[in-house]
């Protein structure tokens, strides 16, 4: 081979090497940014990693399993240090962490959990049936135990929705003059649940409340009660989103319940940082943040998802 070759050819691996990351790099893979809840989640664990001194790499997987299979790989290949992830599906991504564990990179999961233990290093979420139950009886209380309501659902691979309607019932189902005439998911988007709600408003004009799963899907829940006139429907949410908080103070929505998810994404990061310099985290892998409860008396303490 000739000098020329063997230039060209080193040439060409070089190009074929993945884009390397600083070792102190910490990947934050979470949902769309279009729902504050989620950019909180990326704003926070990216503040709290550059606070320690780490890069970041901010990716989006759309709650697309083989979008987030594929950042995955791409984290992987760049030699990230750790990956802090709200993940696209319970079983789904199971084998994605995995894979990220067997190429030596460390997991740290926020406010969705896996369905396998042992594979990521940490599972924090929100105590999403506390959360929901507290939700529920202050629905329950400005139902007057009466009354028909709907229910908007989350996305059904997504743990959290089936545990917050859980909840919810647990608590409503006590009360048999509260009767359910809608159940419907709305995939936790807000456009979907205005079309949703003005389905349900059709069919059952007598409706009196709606408890959502979420505040992006109450918001549109909302949007479509104000354009039917109906602003007299109690409706219930649940993240303390900012959007949320303005609609309680203006009279609007009635209640929230907080997850804390600037301050979860900020925890998953310090175990990060404490595994990464120790080996272990000194805490088990599934740890729970409890919710609280949002409303008129203390929706102007909140703020990023957090009460101040």
């Amino acid at each position: 081979m000739t000098f020329k070759t063997k230039l060209m050819a080193a040439a060409t691996a070089l190009m074929t090497l993945p884009l390397m990351a600083s070792a102190d790099t910490i990947a934050i893979i979470t949902p769309s940014h279009d729902n504050p809840f989620f950019k909180a989640e990326a704003d926070g664990a990216a503040a709290k990693a550059e606070e320690l001194g780490y890069e970041t790499m901010v990716l989006v997987h759309d709650d697309d399993a083989n979008k987030q299979s594929e950042l995955f790989d791409s984290a992987i290949a760049a030699g990230v240090a750790a990956i802090i992830l709200d993940n696209a599906g319970a079983d789904a991504s199971v084998a994605a962490v995995q894979k990220a564990k067997d190429a030596g990179i460390p997991s740290f999961l926020i406010d969705r959990e896996i369905t396998e233990t042992g594979v990521a290093v940490s599972q924090i979420v929100s105590n999403n049936y506390q959360g929901a139950q507290l939700g529920a009886e202050e629905f329950v209380a400005l139902m007057g135990e009466e009354g028909k309501y709907a229910e908007l659902v989350g996305k059904e691979s997504d743990t959290n929705a089936g545990i917050r309607s859980q909840g919810y019932h647990d608590v409503i189902d006590q009360y048999p003059e509260l009767e359910m005439v809608a159940q419907q998911t709305a995939n936790w988007s807000q456009t979907e649940a205005f079309t949703v709600m003005e389905s349900m408003l059709q069919a059952n004009p007598d409706i009196k409340g709606v408890i959502s799963g979420n505040d992006t899907m109450a918001m549109g829940a909302w949007a479509a009660l104000e354009a039917a006139g109906r602003t007299d429907v109690i409706v219930v949410g649940f993240d303390g989103s900012n959007d949320v908080r303005d609609s309680i103070l203006a009279g609007g929505i009635k209640a929230t319940v907080l997850q804390p998810a600037y301050a979860q994404a900020q925890m998953a990061v310090m175990q990060a940082d404490q595994f990464l310099k120790t080996g272990s985290t000194g805490l088990d892998e599934k740890q729970l943040m409890d919710c609280v409860l949002v409303n008129g008396d203390n929706a102007g303490q909140l703020e990023t998802f957090a009460l101040q």
